[in-house]
């Protein structure tokens, strides 16, 4: 089986006061990424997955992306939002002193707890898990980084552990290249628009 890792970068913007951009994101073409064929899991969600196994083996639906109220999107603000502030970013050999160790964080974490973290509390809150995606991105500067995508009718929106506000995947400086199955927990499909690349360790 052929796996990949996440590098990701040890710092966090500061979370900035007021809104965060979401009503501006929602109007501005946030058009859902192309998916691909199934593809290899990062080492860090298969390794997770064989610690959570009930997590990672829930089959859902297929179902279009919903339409969300203006107090939907001010939930996923304000994971988004809080999430950033009380974790604290350290990488995953600082905190474990190895690499690839997916967890959900309590006090601090890397990019992967981040997404993980958010997930569980947007699904807490009423959101469906096929639209809660944990995405793996490359930064321009080549550099792995994990993020959580976001399904809905106006559009694929990105929650960031570097980025206050949650944009719409389009709108980032990022190349995607694959993210979790919106049917099967467990599973991660290729994204069409990113490039075909390994995500690497790159520090």
């Amino acid at each position: 089986m052929n796996f990949f890792s996440i590098a990701c970068s040890a710092f966090a913007v500061a979370v900035l006061a007021g809104s965060a951009n979401v009503a501006a994101s929602e109007t501005s073409g946030g058009k859902s990424m192309i998916i691909g064929g199934v593809t290899s899991q990062p080492i860090g969600h298969y390794e997770f997955c064989r610690r959570n196994l009930v997590e990672c083996s829930i089959r859902l639906s297929s179902s279009p992306a919903p339409e969300l109220s203006a107090q939907g999107w001010a939930v996923i603000e304000e994971v988004n939002r809080s999430v950033n502030k009380r974790i604290a970013p350290r990488t995953d050999k600082q905190i474990f002193g190895q690499e690839e160790v997916w967890a959900y964080p309590t006090t601090e974490g890397d990019c992967e707890d981040y997404a993980l973290l958010k997930r569980r509390e947007l699904a807490r809150r009423g959101f469906s898990l096929s639209d809660l995606l944990i995405t793996v991105v490359r930064k321009p500067d080549g550099e792995g980084h994990a993020v959580l995508t976001v399904r809905t009718a106006k559009g694929d929106f990105v929650l960031d552990n570097l980025q206050a506000d949650v944009r719409a995947w389009n709108e980032t400086s990022y190349v995607y290249v694959k993210r979790q199955s919106s049917s099967d927990t467990g599973r991660w499909v290729s994204i069409e628009s990113g490039k075909d690349v390994p995500v690497g360790s790159v520090r």
